[in-house]
């Protein structure tokens, strides 16, 4: 029955129609990534009826979860991507013991970082941006974050390792019971029981560890192709290095992402809360825009890497183009229907007419710029689900990295909180030109199919 299925499934990820698998394999994804992104928005709305501090502090909070994300992405996608291309050659043995040396890494690491950080939570509160009226709310928040730790990198390794497979439904079964159970508990907690921005904390951190339990028993219930065991755990530096280097993009990516973040956050502390207040809610607003494209993108990894297992290069190519035009087509509609309501989407989250004066235009010129991103992407997804370990590094260095960090410096020292507002837009075009570059480079040396 297991060779039968996996016969199946690797029939349908190497012949099936391109458009219609994309599709098929990015809406569980871009459903999660909603309901997700759904609950981030509802529970920074929460938050902001506590205050324009504790609101705040949720977004330097967002820093260090972002670390935590980075991690089991750089695990989850270092190991799916390897695991997608044997089971594109036919080797599902050699594929499940790199799923199962993925997952314990991550989670082993995150238990480490819990237990590193629980005593440094001052100063990482700090050093995550938080001003004096932010870090007592800031230290509420992280305590749970932490206990939950192994949990949530876990989780993104488990929902990777999903994706990359193909089975991308079963992802969204577990982050969307996770999303769900954290939208209701958030007004249970905050305000049924008086919690505060704590029972923001404790409902984020109860509902990620469900969400991985549920994850976890997808694999555990025989519902992949991958099998996950202990006995399959492969500790050699190099299985381990192999999975860290090809997933290291994904790291960079969530790393830079961070340090940008507490960046912002600290460049923007010094115009007062209602600043940082509104570059978080921008930057979950953005995302969540985003987070459509992208879905698509996702959609296309599982399809780029078993197709280049299993030298299929011609529909691998047909892949990137249908992705980046179903991603830029949706972006689009979004970004510009964003554009128009930009004001009163920054007013949904905080009513403070300091936040939205703020929030509206630096909203407004990530709109604009977004459109470059769709092709930025798909190129960087290219890289790495093929296993082109430098070149998806450097791509996903670029736009966080090389880009955004000088841009917000200097931008900053410059114009102010208005360079503040420019930095990221600028960094989205300026990685538009590289992308097509490194394009250019990976069909030029992309064998022929035979």
């Amino acid at each position: 029955m297991k060779n039968s299925t996996s016969t199946s499934h690797y029939t349908r990820m190497t012949e099936e129609s391109i458009p219609r698998l994309i599709v098929s394999l990015s809406v569980p994804t871009i459903l999660s990534m909603l309901v997700t992104n759904i609950y981030n928005l509802v529970d920074t709305a929460f938050v902001g009826q506590l205050g324009t501090s504790q609101s705040a502090a949720v977004g330097v909070i967002f820093g260090y979860m972002s670390i935590l994300q980075a991690v089991g992405f750089m695990f989850g996608q270092g190991a799916g991507s390897i695991a997608a291309r044997m089971l594109g050659s036919r080797d599902e043995e050699q594929a499940s013991r790199t799923a199962s040396t993925g997952i314990i890494c991550s989670v082993g690491i995150g238990l480490l970082m819990s237990l590193i950080c629980f005593p440094l939570m001052d100063p990482i509160i700090r050093f995550l941006g938080s001003t004096e009226t932010i870090a007592p709310y800031a230290r509420q928040y992280i305590t749970y974050i932490l206990i939950a730790a192994p949990a949530m990198t876990g989780g993104y390794t488990l929902n990777n390792l999903l994706r990359y497979e193909g089975k991308a439904s079963l992802g969204m079964v577990g982050l969307m019971t996770g999303a769900v159970l954290n939208i209701v508990l958030d007004p249970l907690l905050m305000f049924g029981l008086n919690m505060g921005i704590a029972g923001a904390a404790i409902a984020t951190a109860f509902s990620q560890v469900i969400s991985f339990l549920v994850l976890l028993s997808m694999f555990l219930r025989g519902k992949t192709s991958l099998r996950l065991s202990l006995k399959k755990v492969d500790f050699r530096p190099r299985a381990v290095w192999d999975i860290a280097t090809t997933g290291m993009p994904s790291m960079l990516r969530q790393v830079l992402n961070s340090v940008a973040t507490i960046l912002l956050n600290s460049n923007a502390a010094a115009y007062g809360d209602e600043a940082v207040a509104a570059m978080s809610i921008v930057s979950r607003v953005t995302f969540f825009v985003f987070a459509l494209a992208l879905g698509i993108g996702q959609g296309f990894q599982p399809v780029c890497a078993f197709n280049y297992g299993a030298k299929k290069y011609d529909r691998l190519m047909s892949a990137f183009r249908i992705t980046v035009i179903l991603a830029e087509s949706i972006l689009i509609v979004m970004a510009g229907a964003g554009f128009l309501l930009s004001g009163q989407l920054i007013g949904l989250f905080r009513d403070d007419p300091r936040v939205i004066e703020i929030g509206t235009r630096a909203l407004r010129l990530q709109f604009v710029t977004l459109l470059f991103l769709p092709f930025t992407m798909a190129v960087e997804m290219l890289y790495q689900s093929t296993g082109h370990r430098l070149g998806a590094s450097l791509l996903s260095s670029a736009r966080s990295g090389l880009f955004f960090i000088p841009a917000l410096l200097i931008l900053s020292a410059a114009r102010g909180l208005s360079g503040i507002q420019e930095a990221q837009p600028l960094a989205y075009v300026l990685a538009f030109p590289l992308s097509i570059w490194f394009v250019y480079r990976f069909v030029k040396e992309l064998p022929k199919q035979g």
